[in-house]
């Protein structure tokens, strides 16, 4: 077991700069001075259909997005080795004025959302084919759970932007 602590180190040290290392050379987007859609005055369907009131709290215009600053790494433990890591990056979705809301309660959601990361993967929930619907689904709603729990039903929806799985040899 000793053995594998310095290995570990490394590893985790590695991530981390390469995960910085990301966050420090992506580019910054400007903001799109034109709707890319077009003209919109004009609605081609009813967006207040029954359905649509059921799954949606506000409309589209009067939401937010505040993105987590950091990315979560979630380690895959298998018997009592790391043979993989799960890089992943969340965003938030909240009601027009409610970013610095959760700016201010980050560190409650970082962790509660990585207590859900962790038991996701404690019951294999990376395992295979990771990425598929039913896997992902479960995720979302364990992660607006636990959004909802800090937040008080203040976020709209929890988001995966990005999840990347790396597999570790050795």
């Amino acid at each position: 077991m000793k053995k594998m602590i310095l290995p570990l180190i490394f590893l985790l040290l590695g991530v981390g700069g390469g995960v910085g290392a990301g966050l420090i050379l992506t580019p910054k987007l400007d903001e799109v001075a034109v709707d890319p859609c077009g003209d919109t005055s004009e609605e081609p369907f009813d967006v207040t259909h029954e359905k649509m009131e059921t799954t949606e709290s506000a409309p589209l215009d009067e939401r937010e997005y505040a993105r987590m600053n950091n990315q979560f790494v979630v380690p895959i433990v298998v018997g009592e080795r790391v043979t993989a890591l799960i890089v992943m990056s969340l965003s938030i979705e909240v009601e027009t004025g409610g970013q610095e809301a959760v700016f201010s309660h980050e560190p409650r959601l970082r962790d509660a959302f990585l207590q859900v990361m962790f038991d996701h993967a404690n019951i294999g929930g990376f395992a295979g084919a990771f990425t598929s619907s039913s896997n992902m689904r479960l995720l979302r709603e364990a992660l607006q759970g636990a959004a909802d729990d800090v937040m008080q039903g203040h976020i709209t929806d929890v988001l995966i932007v990005d999840i990347v799985r790396q597999d570790v040899t050795n």
